[in-house]
């Protein structure tokens, strides 16, 4: 295929130049955290937010745990489907990564040798935010904003095009929301058969404590205000 945008009035080009050219004013130190930062640390932030979302549903049990959890293990599912989806995408397309089609770039991290679109971190950040966004509102809409943060640092380190980014974003997208309604009918299933378990019911709700009656009307009031389940 033809290599995308790589006439430096195409606006994408435009566009990279002036994320990228913010990383020549920066003090070097910031330009070390944000190579961490979006190479691994928002990676990170993603896995232990789900985490987080995991252990409030299983705390708050309810009818509803099961269902949630079976959310939150879709969420990196879709991730790694999509990743895996995008492996033909660049093969396909084709396109380098812009430090080797434009000159004056400040490139924050080296051996990336790969093809460009899409972004494969973009992908795996908004899968994770928008799966995060399908077992709860609250937890989601921070998770999207940790993935436009994730795309932004891809472009900022000089190793993307914001189209690239972009591509991610809606591949991520598109693999949760699509491919959402089977995985539930076949993980809300298995969540509630995890559930019975003896053994490992606890994955999905904490167990009662001996003697302490548990009030469904009640318990069911106090989750309305903390849990909405988009799916």
């Amino acid at each position: 295929m033809a290599v995308l945008a790589e006439s430096g009035s195409n606006p994408d080009v435009d566009l990279l130049y002036d994320i990228n050219g913010l990383a020549k004013d920066a003090p070097h130190w910031f330009d070390r955290v944000m190579e961490f930062v979006g190479e691994y640390g928002l990676l990170l932030a993603m896995v232990l937010l789900v985490l987080w979302c995991w252990w409030g549903v299983r705390r708050r049990g309810g009818e509803e745990a099961a269902p949630s959890v079976a959310a939150l293990v879709w969420a990196p599912l879709a991730a790694g489907i999509a990743v895996l989806v995008n492996i033909p995408i660049r093969g396909f397309v084709e396109r380098p990564r812009p430090f080797r089609d434009h000159q004056g770039l400040d490139v924050l991290v080296s051996g990336k040798d790969d093809f460009s679109f899409v972004s494969d971190h973009a992908t795996l950040t908004m899968a994770l935010g928008v799966g995060l966004f399908v077992a709860n509102r609250r937890f989601g809409l921070v998770g999207i904003g940790l993935a436009l943060l994730e795309g932004f640092c891809r472009v900022y380190m000089g190793v993307h095009y914001p189209t690239d980014v972009v591509g991610g974003f809606a591949l991520g997208t598109a693999v949760v929301l699509l491919l959402s309604p089977l995985a539930m009918a076949l993980l809300t299933p298995l969540m509630r058969a995890v559930e019975r378990s003896p053994r490992v019911g606890l994955l999905v709700r904490r167990r009662t404590a001996p003697g302490v009656p548990v009030l469904p009307g009640a318990r069911r009031s106090a989750e309305s205000g903390e849990r909405d389940l988009a799916a």
